[in-house]
């Protein structure tokens, strides 16, 4: 990470000193240099980091504060239990009574119903968790690798954010982008997993050693009041027919997924209270407690985003960005990839609220349209990819990891494939 940190901004600053030495000032116009432009873009830039990171706060609190009730009432062991012969293959490493476990599951569930804001505090708890099977910290673990991989091209049924930007828009269908999410996601979701676990074999002799039993637990965080173990998972034919419900779920998403889609976050706070209350746990209490952490967490990870968002905003505003995109436009237009869709797949892994604009200014354009081929194309993008900076940023950053080993590379190849299969899809079906 240090040598991409440095290149980015090595590269970012050359091109400004370019530009600001040829700059030449319109007559008559007081106009603003390059190197100003760049120096107030970063400026801007690290203040809107610590903003993004305080206003996670209260996002944070709200779903750490849900996540302790359903630990305290063992919804995530049962939930874990029953995805236990799937989770057991992927992640070996971790016992299957961990509570790491339920948290990866807990973000999984989020990612899956486009639930990004609910999927962040999950993830930075399941993190947590993992760091406490970390024989050497500070360094990536392989199942952290795994699960960060997985987060940066999780399957997708619902993309309620774009669906929502799209309808805004004027989209005569805005949950047009549903099955395209959903293929591109499948697609990058397995070149995440096999990517990463062939990653892991390769750098297997570098491994740090993993902590395992009452070493295990004697690290968990502050003496963390988690469930009793569950001992064994369930039979392999309840996971199947868990599985087998899930997936025929899926075309009632495709089909009902605006109507049901405002429902999720409010029912999600009722049924953890209610599961409390029938486990008469104290649910507020338990609810405060979790919150807490949320406070905790949005500070540990402010210097990471600030690093990353800054890095990100000066390669862009220097100009570098727009280097990279006028050569490639003319190659990528010949696989169904446009040059006005460009900005999108490029910024999309770098900079979350970049990529979000760029496809609100696209899908606004009268000239082209949400329901055109590149408006499909750049919602299904923004749907089927993840701000791989900003996840590793803040997941890594929550544990202090420094020391990234093979990371990016099962990260950056999902996002590939995701772009990849995305414009395939979309080709297949809008083009």
């Amino acid at each position: 990470m240090n040598g991409i940190f440095f290149a980015i901004v090595a590269i970012a600053f050359a091109v400004a000193a370019y530009r600001q030495v040829t700059f030449v000032s319109p007559v008559g116009a007081d106009a603003e240099t390059p190197m100003e432009a760049l120096g107030k873009s970063m400026i801007g830039t690290a203040g809107d980091a610590v903003t993004l990171a305080i206003g996670l706060v209260g996002v944070m609190s709200l779903f750490l504060g849900l996540m302790k009730v359903a630990e305290r009432a063992g919804l995530l062991l049962v939930v874990a239990r029953t995805l236990q012969p799937l989770m057991t293959r992927l992640f070996p490493n971790v016992p299957a009574d961990h509570p790491a476990m339920g948290a990866m599951i807990m973000n999984l569930s989020a990612n899956v119903l486009g639930l990004g804001n609910a999927a962040t505090p999950f993830g930075i708890r399941a993190m947590e968790h993992l760091d406490t099977l970390n024989g050497e910290k500070g360094k990536a673990t392989d199942a952290m690798i795994l699960f960060l991989a997985i987060n940066t091209s999780s399957i997708t049924l619902l993309p309620t954010g774009v669906i929502a930007l799209r309808a805004a828009a004027g989209s005569a269908d805005p949950a047009g982008i549903v099955p395209t999410t959903l293929f591109a996601t499948l697609v990058s979701t397995t070149v995440a997993i096999l990517s990463a676990k062939f990653c892991s074999r390769m750098f297997a002799a570098s491994a740090p050693p993993a902590v395992t039993g009452e070493a295990a637990a004697a690290t968990t965080d502050g003496g963390d009041d988690l469930p009793a173990p569950p001992g064994e998972g369930y039979p392999v034919w309840v996971s199947a027919m868990v599985l087998s419900v899930v997936l025929a779920l899926v075309p009632l998403t495709v089909f009902y997924g605006r109507t049901f889609a405002p429902w999720i976050v409010p029912g999600l706070m009722v049924g953890f209270l209610a599961l409390g209350v029938w486990k008469k746990v104290p649910v507020y209490e338990c609810f405060v407690e979790g919150a807490k952490d949320g406070f905790n967490v949005a500070l540990r990870i402010i210097p990471y985003l600030v690093a990353i968002l800054v890095a990100v905003s000066m390669f862009r505003n220097s100009g570098a960005l727009e280097l990279v995109i006028t050569p490639l436009g003319a190659v990528t237009e010949l696989v169904g990839l446009p040059p006005d869709a460009l900005p999108m797949a490029l910024l999309r892994p770098l900079s979350g609220s970049g990529a979000y604009g760029i496809l609100a200014s696209i899908i606004n354009d009268p000239a082209v349209g949400p329901d055109s081929y590149t408006g499909y194309l750049v919602s299904t993008f923004q749907g089927s990819t993840e701000t791989t900076f900003y996840v590793i940023a803040v997941y890594f950053g929550a544990v202090q990891i420094r020391r990234l080993r093979y990371a990016l590379i099962p990260a950056l190849s999902a996002d590939v494939a995701g772009i990849a299969a995305a414009v395939f899809i979309v080709a297949m079906l809008y083009g």
